[in-house]
């Protein structure tokens, strides 16, 4: 089964053709195409991952073309970390399609929307499962046009086809350092695939490997969404909250994290790499938690905590903390898409209001949403028994051992996170419902946008109990990972991270639960310096806004120079030649005498000037 792994991302890709060449005709069966096809890609996807857990791995290519010397080739290779990644992939974009037939269901788009999200989904397995850079990018690339076409599918909004638009060319910045970082890899070890790539880059030049890692991390940055090209992530939230679920959870954002997974080898032979790594990551896991403790919009809370979240990831990379990145990126699939399809349960029940400001008590009317995301909150805020717990302790563990301050700085970032989920779980579901009308027309969703709920909720419960070990049984043939912690240190680890998201839980509790509004207002008037920069988002939007006001006025100065400079030169140019030729037409008599007598006036000036540079040579 491993060596016909091809068949996961072609499976999606088939329901994309079908569905743009009969989405007329199949009406809405369309989705149901979509969801039989992806749920056969996920049964491949599972048996694929049941043969690597027994020790299997395939790599299988097709040659493509011939440059030169050299021959690339298109293949796929399956071992422990593609398996894994595929499974869950799969797996969580099932969910997403099957609750988006009812979140869906009166879209005028309905079928577009299927068809783009297949698309989605086969360019995501492409590259997980690519053998080489070429095709990887191909996936990339693809999976970018589609991410655009997703976020902007109510483009007749004007706010939502700006945010597309902003997504696509703010990760556009992080491929073009991806790119050159392909050509850059290829140049040191002579091919594009990644087999010979991991077994050659601890021979390259610390300098060149450097350059590499950099390169590719900057597309990593992009896509996963680090600081500071991290301000498009929020933004996306103007598509449809399936969209924001597949794009926060399974897809598009956990991508850079696993092209720096994928090529590890290369990290690893530069070092500072991996520290460049570490740090940026470290950053954005606080900076964007603590703008999640001020948003009103249940969306962009999610959305913030999915930043911070690959933030983690990011550190977890950067420490060498191999397995336990990849642990949290596969725990944090489940309980990310349960958050984002319950917030989608919730804008669905209170016909598409987002702050949550105004809700309030819904817990009475949507107990199941309530539940579920209560559950999906427990695991983002990392406490124990739920899945975030055991892959983000993992994580921080590995930080403690390799960079304390990291740690300390992931543990104060877990306490917020407690913070922001706890406040954004009151102020929906808890307390008294703060608007009549929308309290009195909310209800539960469907029964096909309930039940995906119920499956990802008993992944974000029971996930994190599979540990670090048995994902480490994955990882191991990919990469030799560190022994095991002293168990004095894994304890204190332990301990302070569980401690400060307790905290964090429960001061998120007190503060939206028990405390008055005018403590809350008092607060907010004490910290206001802070609160500001929190509800500025640190200022990034102002810097990008600031650096696109640079690009436009670039933009403008070379206008102005392409059409006075360049242009005025070519225009006068031709105002030279036009002249000439205006005057030469008084040499057009028709007089066949006066032309020969012009000839031969011509060939006297030519014998005379030639006469006189031979009667001037030395």
């Amino acid at each position: 089964m491993v060596s016909y792994a091809y068949v996961v991302p072609l499976l999606p890709l088939f329901a994309f053709g079908l569905q743009s060449l009969f989405g007329r005709a199949l009406g809405r069966a369309t989705a149901w195409v979509g969801i039989a096809c992806l749920a056969a890609s996920t049964a491949v996807s599972l048996a694929v991952l049941a043969e690597v857990l027994r020790g299997a791995e395939a790599a299988v290519s097709w040659p493509w073309l011939s440059l030169g010397g050299a021959t690339f080739s298109m293949g796929v290779r399956v071992g422990p970390l593609e398996a894994a990644m595929i499974a869950m992939v799969t797996f969580v974009s099932l969910m997403v399609e099957v609750y988006s037939v009812g979140y869906m269901a009166g879209d005028a788009k309905f079928n577009r929307f299927f068809a783009i999200v297949n698309l989605f989904v086969g360019a995501m397995l492409v590259v997980v499962l690519a053998d080489n850079f070429l095709l990887l990018f191909a996936g990339w690339e693809i999976m970018g046009l589609a991410s655009y076409l997703l976020i902007g599918h109510w483009y007749h909004d004007l706010a939502n086809a700006r945010a597309a638009t902003k997504s696509f060319l703010v990760t556009r910045l992080g491929d073009i350092g991806l790119l050159i970082g392909i050509f850059v890899c290829y140049q040191a070890a002579g091919t594009l695939d990644f087999a010979v790539i991991d077994a050659g880059a601890a021979s390259w030049a610390p300098g060149v490997a450097t350059l590499a890692a950099l390169l590719i991390f900057a597309g990593a940055v992009g896509k996963s969404a680090q600081v500071p090209l991290h301000v498009w992530l929020p933004d996306a939230m103007a598509g449809p909250t399936p969209v924001s679920a597949l794009i926060h959870a399974a897809t598009m954002v956990a991508a850079g994290v696993f092209l720096v997974a994928r090529t590890y080898p290369v990290f690893e032979a530069s070092g500072t790499a991996l520290a460049v790594v570490a740090v940026v990551g470290g950053v954005t896991a606080f900076l964007a938690a603590t703008v999640g403790t001020v948003q009103a919009d249940i969306k962009k809370m999610l959305a913030y905590s999915t930043i911070s979240q690959l933030g983690y990831m990011m550190l977890g990379l950067g420490v060498f903390g191999y397995a336990a990145a990849l642990f949290h990126l596969l725990s944090h699939a489940f309980f990310k898409a349960l958050l984002f399809l319950g917030s989608g349960s919730v804008i669905h029940a209170a016909r598409g209001e987002q702050d949550m400001h105004r809700m309030g008590g819904l817990f009475r009317k949507l107990p199941l949403t309530g539940l579920t995301f209560i559950v999906g909150g427990l695991a983002l805020a990392g406490i124990p028994p739920f899945a975030g717990y055991f892959s983000k302790d993992e994580v921080l563990l590995t930080a403690w051992e390799n960079e304390r301050w990291l740690f300390w700085l992931g543990a104060a970032t877990a306490g917020i996170t407690g913070f922001y989920i706890a406040r954004g779980i009151y102020l929906t579901f808890f307390g008294r419902p703060r608007d009549a009308e929308l309290y009195t027309h909310a209800h539960e969703s469907p029964p096909v946008m309930a039940v995906p709920l119920v499956v990802l909720a008993v992944f974000a419960a029971f996930f994190g109990w599979l540990g670090s070990a048995s994902l480490g049984r994955l990882v191991q043939a990919f990469l030799a990972l560190p022994g095991e912690a002293e168990p004095e240190a894994a304890w204190y680890a332990a301990a302070s991270t569980i401690a400060l998201a307790a905290a964090g839980v429960v001061a998120g509790g007190l503060l939206y639960g028990a405390a008055r509004p005018e403590l809350r207002a008092h607060l907010v008037r004490v910290l206001r310096p802070v609160y500001v920069l929190f509800r500025e988002k640190w200022y990034f939007d102002h810097l990008a806004l600031g650096a696109t006001g640079l690009g436009l006025a670039a933009s403008a100065f070379v206008g102005w120079f392409d059409r006075t400079v360049v242009d005025g030169l070519v225009n006068a140019v031709a105002w030279f030649t036009g002249v000439l030729g205006q005057a030469s037409r008084r040499l057009a008599v028709g007089d066949a005498q006066a032309y020969m007598l012009t000839m031969a006036g011509a060939v006297l000036v030519g014998l005379a000037a030639l006469l006189g540079l031979g009667v001037s040579r030395p």
